[in-house]
């Protein structure tokens, strides 16, 4: 009987340490207040849902973190790749609501079956993780980036492939980190398109995406920062967008902590749905082997 006990008893705290809820609403930045309510449902969600990856203190170092690549977000940093906000801003609560009901492409972040008012708890829950964010006077929430709506549409496809390849490897340099998709010939001609010269050095890796630095640290640690590699878009997952229309909200906006930038107000807003156009162009060929085969070769 004694050696049930034990057992027992550990059973039995485990679960009410996870039983127990908020006795005090918050305030996150912005005004906004939370009810107890409101946040205790959001940890029962998160503990059910995200712990085994995200770890029950949120650091990113659950049970389930040691295979997943890339790593689960460590929640304590309060830093936040995909929110669709200018300026790096912190995500507004439907940015969290996307990401959690929509995943992420490519990794072990699903998109959960849950209701938005599940999504909206558990989302006030994160950010108990890292008050020194959600909770900081100093700190103004995040406001969503603008975006002119799309000047070509389908019927204008052709010509937004064809003016988004110019972007991307004239005006954008997107290729300086991610690859460049044109040869070397036709490169130099659009150089001198455009710069007036012509190319004839070029690097070893121009058709090939960079290791790129972050901002984002393991577990609870800022010693290990996590490096990235940029999609090869024939191949590889864009990880939070699939259309033309979400590929260009994301290079409005970038991806906060990277080395990908906010394109909005750096380049016209007509270009940068020209690139994703382009982009969405480049992610087609991923389910064609042979189309993917034969475009690679024109690269040669």
């Amino acid at each position: 009987m004694k050696l049930l006990i034990l057992p027992l008893m550990i059973i039995l705290f485990s679960c009410s340490k996870h039983e127990v809820g908020f006795k005090k609403g918050k305030t996150f930045v912005g005004n906004q207040k939370v009810s107890a309510e409101v946040l205790t449902l959001g940890k029962h969600v998160y503990l059910e849902y995200c712990a085994a990856c995200h770890g029950e203190m949120g650091d990113g170092n659950g049970p389930a973190a040691k295979g997943s690549v890339p790593p689960p977000r460590n929640f304590k940093q309060g830093l936040y790749k995909f929110g669709l906000v200018a300026d790096g801003g912190l995500p507004t609560d439907e940015d969290f609501v996307r990401i959690i009901q929509g995943g992420l492409n490519g990794t072990a972040m699903l998109k959960w079956d849950i209701s938005k008012d599940q999504a909206l708890a558990v989302t006030q829950y994160i950010k108990t993780f890292a008050p020194q964010v959600w909770e900081s006077s100093e700190n103004e929430p995040g406001t969503k980036v603008e975006l002119a709506a799309d000047p070509f549409t389908m019927a204008r496809k052709e010509a937004a492939v064809q003016k988004g390849k110019e972007v991307y490897h004239m005006v954008a340099n997107c290729q300086t980190c991610h690859q460049a998709y044109v040869s070397k010939e036709e490169f130099s001609k659009l150089n001198e398109k455009y710069n007036g010269e012509k190319v004839t050095d070029f690097e070893e890796d121009f058709h090939e995406p960079k290791i790129q630095e972050s901002e984002y640290y393991f577990y609870d640690s800022n010693e290990r920062f996590a490096k990235y590699l940029p999609p090869d878009f024939t191949w590889h997952d864009v990880r939070s967008a699939n259309t033309v229309e979400e590929i260009a909200w994301r290079l409005a906006a970038g991806v906060t902590g990277t080395g990908m930038p906010a394109w909005k107000g750096t380049i016209e807003d007509h270009e940068i749905w020209a690139v994703a156009y382009y982009v969405k162009s480049l992610m087609e060929l991923k389910g064609d082997k042979e189309a993917r085969r034969m475009f690679k070769e024109t690269l040669k």
